[in-house]
């Protein structure tokens, strides 16, 4: 389990941190806030609770280790991307 950031509209909100087999939810932005130190069993629970608190249920926030996320499917970024 690693550290990832959990945007909305390509804007960070917060980061995922593994903390006991769980993820800790940090928030980075006062959108977010109200789930700040939240415990979530999976990404995808932390996902939905950040979409609700946006009201994008159809749109949901992307979690990034490093890679960017199209269409769901993981690509490499653009070499001066970085």
């Amino acid at each position: 389990m690693s550290k990832q950031t959990v945007e909305v509209a390509g804007e960070a909100v917060g980061a995922l941190i593994p903390d006991n087999g769980r993820l800790r939810f940090l928030a980075v932005k006062f959108s977010v806030w109200s789930l700040d130190g939240r415990v979530f069993a999976t990404p995808d629970e932390a996902r939905k609770a950040v979409a609700a608190v946006h009201g994008l249920e159809k749109r949901a926030p992307v979690f990034s280790t490093g890679m960017l996320a199209m269409n769901g499917q993981e690509i490499a970024p653009a070499p001066d991307a970085r």
